[in-house]
Formats: structure tokens, C-alpha cells, sequence
């Protein structure tokens, strides 16, 4: 498995907290009124990078027959992805991207089975026939381009959405999204960007970045416009598909699902808090409970919901 950052990342929102100045050098006025949407408040607004920094590592050959190595084109250029090999079955399948927490721009090991108390490998979906891929973002790993914190990695996403469209196995209609702490905020960010996808599905994202500190994030703190661009507790209303965040109730980020429970302006979002979980116990249960909705949601429209009390009973 690739670099678990996610604890380390939990330490410093609660260390570094979210506190930043409102007076940052030619910072733009607020973006996130009332009638702009994300990417109307970043259409104008470059990534205002103080470092340009690349991970440089190459990609890991996955086992054959566990996942394929491929390329996507994005904006940067081709960037490095895993997909789930072509199914035996003919025909058109749900798909889903993952994109994993700590150093969500490189990908690295989803092959080797987990603990289920930490199973960030996202296999259940592909264990129930969901065609899932993982996708490298600009900077990471050997990729063109550099980390752009949460930035550039949307259109990332987005392209990564139009090379699965494409497959001549995949459902286009049918292409679901998720991730899991930087990758959680990350989705939230996509989905408030871009109301393509069937369902998004967030796990422990926080509603401001400001808490990743300086060592995750490559622009300055005290720059509001920055932060806040890339912050999704200012930008709910910009949610026009469904989204479903999910947190365990402790050991997590769960007063930021609070927070953005409070702050929400969609009615397409929704958020749950698993009993017993933690910010990794949450994943394993939840993901196999998603993958079977995916799996069952054949119609023209998505019927994927979630109750308190099926969520209450994923772990003892």
C-alpha cells in the first residue's frame, strides 16, 4: 500500500487548527458569494503556488492480473492510473474512481488485501464487479506538472472521468466517485466543480484545508483566497449531484463533517456519521455496503440512499 499519511494528517488539524489571517496580500474579495459557484470563483484565479514541487517516483507495476497500468491524458499531460481489468462478462458496467488519502496525487500498491480495521484499497468494489480505477493526479509519482493541493487535480479527476466514459466496457451514465481523507476533500471538491457523476462518495474530508499546514500544502496560509478556493465548507451550494460524506464518530475528522453539515446549502448532500468507526475502521463496511447500492442502481436515475440505522449496524 502507498504511504499512509492519513493519522499524520488528523495530528496536525488538531495541532495547527484553521486559524489564518483575513488580510492576505492582493488577496481577491471573497469568492464564495452568494451567486458565484466554484468554478465560476476559479475561472479568474490561477493556483498561486509558492513551490512547484513532483513526487518523481515511478509507478508500481501491479501482479498481472490484479490491475492494469494505463495512461489517461490531462491537462499536464499523460498521467499513470490503475484500472480494473476488462470483466468477463459482455456488456456495459458501473464504474467507480477512488482516489486515496495522504499523497492522493501518487498511486501505489491497492492490490494487497488489507486490514479491515485500515482498508484503504477500495477492493470491494472491485470484488463485486464495479469497474474501478485509480488515478495518478498532475505531480505525482513520474507524472508531468506539479501538486497543485486539491487545485489542478480536479480537472485531473474530471479528465480521468472522460477516458472511463470512453471504455467500450463502462456505463457512461453510470460512473461513480470517491476518496477518503485528502482524497474525500478532494471528491467533495469535484462534485461541488462538476455535477457529472452518478454519486460521490466522501470519506473524512475536512471543510478547510488551512489545517493540512504548510507541509501539505503548497501556498501560502495566510493567502485567503487560496485557502478558501480550495476549501469545500465554503462551496455546498455548488453541490448539484448526489454526495454522500461519511466519517467514523471518533478518532476522526467528524466535527468537520459537522461543520459542513451545518454550512450545507444542497439538497443533494447528505451526511452520516458511522458508529463505532474511526477515519479508517469506517472504510472496509461502508465500501462494501456502497459497492452493493452501485451494483443494484440499474435505472435511469440513481436510487442509492443511506439510512442511520443500516449504517449503525456495518460495525459491532
Amino acid at each position: 500500500m502507498k504511504a499512509n499519511y492519513g493519522w499524520l494528517l488528523i495530528l496536525a488539524l488538531l495541532v495547527s487548527g484553521c486559524s489564518r489571517s483575513d488580510d492576505a496580500p492582493g488577496a481577491a474579495a471573497s469568492a464564495d458569494s452568494e451567486n458565484q459557484t466554484l468554478s465560476q470563483a476559479r475561472a479568474s484565479v490561477d493556483a498561486q503556488l509558492i513551490r512547484h514541487e513532483r513526487n518523481g517516483t515511478p509507478v508500481p507495476q501491479p501482479p498481472p492480473g490484479t490491475l492494469d497500468l494505463v495512461r489517461y491524458p490531462a491537462q499536464a499531460g499523460q498521467l499513470a492510473a490503475y484500472l480494473s481489468p476488462r470483466p468477463k462478462d459482455t456488456g456495459k458496467h458501473p464504474a467507480i474512481i477512488w482516489i486515496s488519502g495522504g499523497d492522493s496525487n501518487t498511486i501505489g500498491d491497492f492490490w494487497t488485501p488489507q486490514s479491515r480495521d485500515n482498508d484503504q484499497s477500495a477492493a470491494a468494489f472491485r470484488e463485486a464487479g464495479v469497474v474501478t480505477m485509480y488515478p495518478s493526479l498532475c505531480g505525482g509519482n513520474d507524472n508531468p506538472g506539479v501538486r497543485e493541493a486539491f487545485y489542478g487535480e480536479v480537472q485531473d479527476i474530471l479528465a480521468a472521468a472522460d477516458y472511463l466514459a470512453k471504455l467500450d466496457f463502462v456505463d457512461p451514465q453510470r460512473i461513480y466517485l470517491g476518496g477518503h481523507s485528502t482524497g474525500g476533500t478532494l471528491v467533495l471538491l469535484v462534485a461541488q466543480t462538476d455535477p457529472r457523476f452518478r454519486g460521490v462518495f466522501s470519506f473524512g474530508p475536512v471543510g478547510d484545508v488551512s489545517g493540512y499546514g504548510e507541509g501539505m500544502l503548497p501556498v501560502a496560509l495566510d493567502n485567503q483566497t487560496a485557502i478558501r478556493l480550495r476549501s469545500p465548507a465554503h462551496w455546498t451550494a455548488s453541490i448539484r449531484s448526489p454526495v454522500f460524506v461519511f466519517e467514523g464518530d471518533h478518532e476522526a475528522n467528524t466535527e468537520d463533517l459537522e461543520q459542513l453539515r451545518k454550512l450545507n446549502r444542497s439538497e443533494q448532500a447528505k451526511y452520516f456519521v458511522v458508529p463505532r468507526a474511526d477515519h479508517f475502521s469506517v472504510l472496509a463496511p461502508t465500501n462494501e455496503l456502497i459497492a452493493k447500492k452501485i451494483v443494484a442502481d440499474t435505472g435511469a436515475n440513481t436510487q442509492i440512499a443511506f439510512s442511520e440505522s443500516e449504517l449503525a449496524a456495518l460495525l459491532p
